[in-house]
């Protein structure tokens, strides 16, 4: 894959450091250097210690990932809601883990994303996951395409510049929910299980911000925004206050005939292309499953 930049300061600079600037680290400088990629600059191969003047067009040529080979293909169709040569968002089902487990080595997302690869015979197959939900949760994942992308997303995400919203549906006394909330309770370790969690003094800082959107006699459908990001964080804020999520049954949610899965939908991307700096935002409605609760 090749990316080309125009150098516009009046000083010089090495190519390292303005390469650096542009978000390639040193991990992947060593990748290019050793693996087959190319620096140009004028069209002229350089070195990272070339010293750059203004106007100068720098070309960097990344090699190809090839595939991870632990990762087994799954042939099941992803439903994909949009797709260039850097990013992909798909639509995950509920009952879908993200990523390979012990429990669930195969037949997941990233199996499935895998498959999808092979069959489009990209360069780049190696699978970069960079939103995950838990199996049972349905809604909005974004891969990158390969690793350079994938690295300027994580920064995003660790800037709190990519944003996720999503939709729960919830039960309990309805007369005491309010409108609009924020849930600020810190999260730790159930002691008693090796997966649940719970709030309570000594956990890591959590909050959840939520919008009534929509309720009947027994239920209410709720827009979520994370503004951090706990395991379990919007299962187990809402089960703090009284209203725990249909159908969640670790955080004694209310079952349901029609539903065999938390009411969690992640039904919002939002976030800058890596490369355009589009702003992006991506919305997914809620699956049929939860529309008939409600």
């Amino acid at each position: 894959m090749e990316f080309s930049y125009v150098y516009h300061k009046y000083e010089p600079q090495q190519v390292k450091f303005f390469l650096k600037e542009q978000g390639i680290s040193k991990r992947l400088l060593a990748k290019i250097k050793f693996q087959g990629g190319q620096i140009f600059v004028n069209d002229q191969v350089e070195n990272v210690l070339y010293p750059l003047k203004t106007k100068d067009t720098v070309r960097v040529i990344i090699p190809d990932e090839g595939s991870h080979e632990t990762l087994l293909p799954d042939e099941t169709p992803i439903d994909i809601v949009f797709e260039d040569e850097h990013l992909l968002v798909v639509n995950k089902p509920a009952g879908v883990p993200s990523i390979p487990a012990q429990y669930h080595p195969n037949k997941t997302m990233a199996n499935r994303v895998k498959s999808y690869y092979q069959k489009q015979d990209y360069k780049d197959q190696v699978v970069h996951v960079v939103t995950r939900l838990d199996r049972d949760t349905s809604g909005l994942m974004l891969f990158a395409k390969h690793g350079f992308s994938h690295a300027l997303l994580d920064k995003q995400l660790a800037n709190k510049q990519l944003g996720k919203k999503y939709q729960a549906i919830i039960s309990g006394d309805l007369t005491k929910l309010r409108s609009h909330d924020t849930i600020d309770l810190p999260i730790l370790r159930d002691l008693t299980s090796i997966i649940k969690r719970q709030t309570g003094d000594g956990g890591k800082p959590a909050k959840t911000e939520y919008w009534l959107k929509q309720e009947n006699e027994t239920h209410a459908l709720v827009d979520v925004c994370l503004h951090t990001g706990r395991t379990h964080q919007i299962r187990v804020h809402f089960a703090a206050i009284g209203f725990p999520l249909v159908g969640d049954e670790l955080y004694g949610g209310t079952t349901s005939l029609s539903l065999k899965r938390q009411a969690l939908h992640c039904r919002e991307l939002t976030f800058t292309h890596p490369f355009t700096q589009e702003k992006l935002c991506f919305k997914q409605n809620l699956p049929s499953d939860m529309k008939k609760i409600m």
